[in-house]
């Protein structure tokens, strides 16, 4: 990101005024749009909101902009003294087509995280990066002469990726499938918004934990789904919540993560997950299986996932390297019936052509790699480890201002706020203090929620970042 030259002999205010008219002559700002409030781009900018306001000012007195109280400041229709006669409305394309914005809260989050580069980061959902396996790829770059054709690739992904994965699912998660029955995607949300888009039609029901990742992805309602809620508990969600909305709304299809839930950490219990499949099997309904963090157990054996005990052929399993090496290769994968792979791998090509060749055969070779296993195992002590200086940090300085159950894997704490706050002041807040959470409504909770990311900081920024958020707290209560 540009910042002003404080080594420069024009005033700052000067080359934030150059930075803008080149902006706004370049299209960045089209005629009509409005600029960045001066807050945040002093924040950005590193500069003191007079400078950002001298900066208007230059641009004012240029003809450039126009400033209005409570409208902010807009690129002027007069640019330099010549009206645009055809230029578009990109306001109002900014707002329209079907696909939905993120959440406030997130888009608030990922600002936050751009604006101050220092800020903990408590709300990003990934591996930080020294939890990665950096030096092992590395080793395999240098073993491994990467000379294979450039081109297009199969739109099932990668057929040596493929093969790798079939293997890693049986020996890792007791999966068996085939290399023709699995899609290589971008991750696990592109699988999602595959399926959304694809396998199911607007104004159709399906059923999602609450509280639910998936209900902080507008990808659901850009596809006009009706979504209706299946309670979480210890124990995951009830089978007879399943069986209850299917009377009562038809539902086509279940999204269910099983294990070490997103937010809550609740891994589904052994009796519910052989009722869910019973279930499925009866009513011919799909379980769409996302599984991201089962590899992060803190124990010696994860769970099994439903697909791997799944015997009518009901589940749709979803996985991705986000979670367990680096979110950065994006490469995950979905299992399915070989029609539906097929049908899912025609649309994404006519999306992208297919993913990026380089990194499916980095991930494929380390998944058959020596470095894998010693990887898992150094990540799930580094996340047990992580997990428990959060929870030490929380003991400190929460004590009953907070209520949780200790995750046995994944990589996310979600507390049950005891003072009634404000989730949007007590996340301003918790920004001004220092640290980023996510707060519990974005899952789709009641109000007095929120869940913390450990992976994500590092080791010594975890109690800091707690302290910031206690601090937040305790200055609404």
């Amino acid at each position: 990101m540009w910042k002003p030259d404080r080594d420069d002999a024009r005033p700052l205010y000067v080359q934030i005024a150059d930075y803008l008219e080149q902006r706004i002559a370049y299209g960045d700002f089209p005629p009509g749009s409005v600029l960045p409030s001066e807050r945040k781009l002093a924040v950005q900018l590193q500069v003191n909101r007079s400078t950002i306001i001298a900066a208007f000012g230059e641009l004012r007195a240029m003809g450039i902009v126009e400033s209005h109280v409570g409208r902010g400041t807009r690129v002027s229709m007069m640019k330099w003294g010549a009206a645009p006669r055809h230029t578009p409305n990109w306001s109002r394309y900014a707002e329209g087509g079907q696909f939905l914005p993120n959440l406030p809260f997130m888009r608030r989050i990922r600002e936050a995280l751009a604006e101050r580069p220092g800020l903990i980061d408590m709300a990003s959902g990934e591996l930080a990066g020294d939890l990665a396996p950096t030096e092992e790829i590395a080793t395999l770059l240098k073993e491994h002469d990467y000379t294979a054709y450039l081109g297009y690739d199969n739109p099932q992904g990668s057929l040596p990726l493929r093969q790798a994965v079939a293997e890693y699912l049986l020996r890792h998660r007791g999966i068996r499938t085939t290399e023709s029955s699995i899609l290589i995607t971008s991750g696990s949300q592109q699988s999602l918004y595959l399926i959304t888009q694809c396998l199911l039609s607007p104004g159709e029901a399906v059923a999602i934990e609450d509280p639910s990742y998936c209900y902080s992805l507008p990808l659901f309602q850009s596809a006009g789904l009706r979504l209706f809620r299946l309670p979480v508990d210890e124990g995951g969600v009830n089978p007879e919540d399943i069986l209850e909305l299917y009377r009562k709304h038809r539902i086509k299809a279940v999204f269910l993560n099983p294990n070490y839930q997103n937010p809550t950490g609740a891994v589904l219990s052994d009796e519910r997950r052989k009722r869910v499949l019973e279930l499925a099997g009866e009513l011919g309904l799909p379980i769409i299986e996302d599984d991201p963090f089962s590899l992060t157990s803190y124990g010696d054996m994860p769970p099994s996932p439903l697909k791997s005990i799944d015997q009518a052929g009901t589940v749709l399993y979803i996985g991705s390297f986000s979670k367990i090496a680096a979110s950065g290769l994006r490469v995950g994968w979905m299992v399915a019936p070989h029609a539906i792979v097929e049908r899912l791998a025609d649309a994404r090509q006519q999306m992208d052509f297919g993913l990026s060749i380089l990194p499916q055969l980095v991930a494929g070779q380390f998944l058959r790699s020596e470095h894998f296993a010693p990887h898992l195992d150094r990540l799930r002590t580094s996340l047990q480890f992580k997990r428990d200086l959060l929870i030490e940090a929380m003991d400190k300085e929460l004590r009953g201002l907070v209520e949780f159950e200790a995750p046995s894997g994944g990589l996310h704490l979600w507390c049950r706020l005891l003072p009634e706050v404000p989730e949007g002041k007590l996340l301003e807040e918790s920004i001004a203090a220092g640290t980023v959470f996510v707060p519990g409504s974005v899952y789709g909770s009641d109000k007095g929620y929120a869940r913390f990311t450990f992976a994500r900081p590092k080791e010594e920024d975890i109690a800091p970042g707690v302290a910031c958020f206690a601090r937040a707290l305790r200055s609404l209560i």
